[in-house]
C-alpha cells in the first residue's frame, strides 16, 4: 500500500521513508493539505498530515469522496480537524498523543532567554562589527517569579528548568501536577499569576475554553516589564491586543513560536513575495519580540517519536486496532 504524506519538511523526508521501509510505500509531498491540494489524495486510502493542514469540512469531504479512509496527523494538537464531520464521513483520524516534552520546553526557555538577553540584536550587531552593549541589558532569572499556564508534560519540564534557575514557581491548570507541587509550585488563579509573574509561559492546548486566554484584560494585568512566551498554539493569544500593548511600550520581551493566523505562512518561504498579514508584519518589527515559525517540536528526538507513532497509527488502522491516539471513531 502507498501512503501519501502532506507537508513533509526536507529534514523529515528521509526519516519518514526509513520508518516506513519494509512496511509500506510512502509518497512525501512538501505541499500542505488544503482545499486546493486535497484532490491529490484521490485514490489513497491513508494520508498523513502536518500540524498546519486544513482539515475543515470541505477538505474532509474531498478526501472521503476520493477514497481516503484514514488520516494520520503528525502532531499532538488537532484543533485544525473538524472531528464531527470526519466521524460523519467515516474517516478514521489519529494523532500523536506524546512526543518529547523536552523539545518544546527547552525551546520555550530558548525564546525567554533570547528576548531577556537581547541575543538577536546582539548577534546582528556583531555581524556588522558593532560591539557596543547599549540596549542589551538583561536580568537574572534567579529569584524572580515564573508563571506557567498548563502544567502537563511540557509545562512540568519547563517548571523543572525554572526550578533549576532558582525561580519562584506559580502555576495554573485545571488539575494540579503533583510533580510541580513537589518542586514548590503554588497553584493560583490566572489573575494573580498574570499580576505577579516576571516570566509567563503558555503550555495549554487550544480549546474553546482557552481561545484567547491571553486577551486584552490578561495583557493589561501583566507587569510592564514581564516576558511572555508562547510555544503552544497561536490562538491562545489575542495578537491584535498584544500589538496594542507592545505599541504602548510594554513588556521586556515576547517570544512567539506560534501565531494564530500562521496557516498558509509558517513552514513556507514568503521572502520574495512578502505577506499581506498586517498584524504579523507589525509584530516582527518590535525590537523586543522574537517570532519563530513553529519549530519548538523540531528536534531529532521529537520528530523521530512523532514519525514512529504515525507508523504505529497506520499499522493499527490496517489491523483495525484502537489506541489512545485515535480521535475518530471516538471510544464509547
Amino acid at each position: 500500500m502507498e501512503i501519501l504524506a502532506f507537508g513533509v519538511q526536507s529534514d523529515e523526508k528521509p526519516l519518514i521513508e526509513t520508518a516506513f521501509e519494509g512496511l509500506h510505500e510512502v509518497r512525501c509531498l512538501d505541499v500542505f493539505l488544503n482545499r486546493d491540494t486535497a484532490p491529490i489524495a484521490a485514490g489513497y486510502e491513508i494520508i498523513s498530515t502536518s500540524v498546519n493542514a486544513d482539515l475543515s469540512a470541505p477538505v474532509l469531504q474531498t478526501l472521503a469522496a476520493g477514497g481516503t479512509q484514514m488520516i494520520a496527523q503528525r502532531s499532538t494538537g488537532f484543533n485544525n480537524i473538524d472531528l464531527e464531520v470526519a466521524e460523519r464521513l467515516a474517516l478514521r483520524v489519529a494523532r500523536v498523543s506524546y512526543y518529547s516534552p523536552y523539545s518544546v520546553a527547552e525551546f520555550a526557555w530558548t525564546l525567554a532567554m533570547a528576548v531577556n538577553r537581547r541575543i538577536i540584536r546582539a548577534a546582528s550587531r556583531t555581524r556588522d562589527f558593532d560591539f557596543r552593549l547599549d540596549g542589551l541589558l538583561g536580568r537574572d532569572m534567579r529569584g524572580r517569579t515564573v508563571g506557567v499556564l498548563g502544567t502537563g508534560k511540557i509545562g512540568e519540564v519547563f517548571t523543572r528548568i525554572a526550578h533549576g534557575f532558582g525561580m519562584k514557581l506559580l502555576g495554573w491548570d485545571v488539575v494540579e501536577n503533583p510533580a510541580c507541587v513537589e518542586l514548590g509550585m503554588e497553584y493560583v488563579e490566572k489573575e494573580r499569576l498574570f499580576a505577579e509573574a516576571d516570566l509567563i509561559s503558555l503550555h495549554v492546548p487550544l480549546l474553546p475554553s482557552t481561545q484567547h486566554i491571553i486577551d486584552e484584560a490578561a495583557l493589561k494585568a501583566m507587569k510592564d516589564d514581564a516576558i511572555l512566551v508562547n510555544s503552544s498554539r497561536g490562538g491562545l493569544i489575542d495578537t491584535a491586543a498584544l500589538v496594542t500593548e507592545l505599541r504602548a511600550g510594554r513588556f521586556l520581551g515576547v517570544g512567539l513560536d506560534v501565531y494564530e493566523a500562521e496557516a498558509g505562512l509558517f513552514f513556507l518561504d514568503k521572502s520574495l513575495e512578502g505577506i499581506d498579514d498586517d498584524t504579523l508584519a507589525r509584530l516582527v518589527t518590535f525590537p523586543n519580540v522574537v517570532v519563530t515559525s513553529h519549530q519548538a517540536y523540531y528536534t531529532e528526538d521529537a520528530v523521530g517519536q512523532i514519525i514512529d507513532a504515525t507508523v504505529q497509527n497506520v499499522t493499527d488502522h490496517l489491523a483495525r486496532r484502537h489506541s489512545e491516539n485515535v480521535l475518530v471513531p471516538r471510544t464509547p
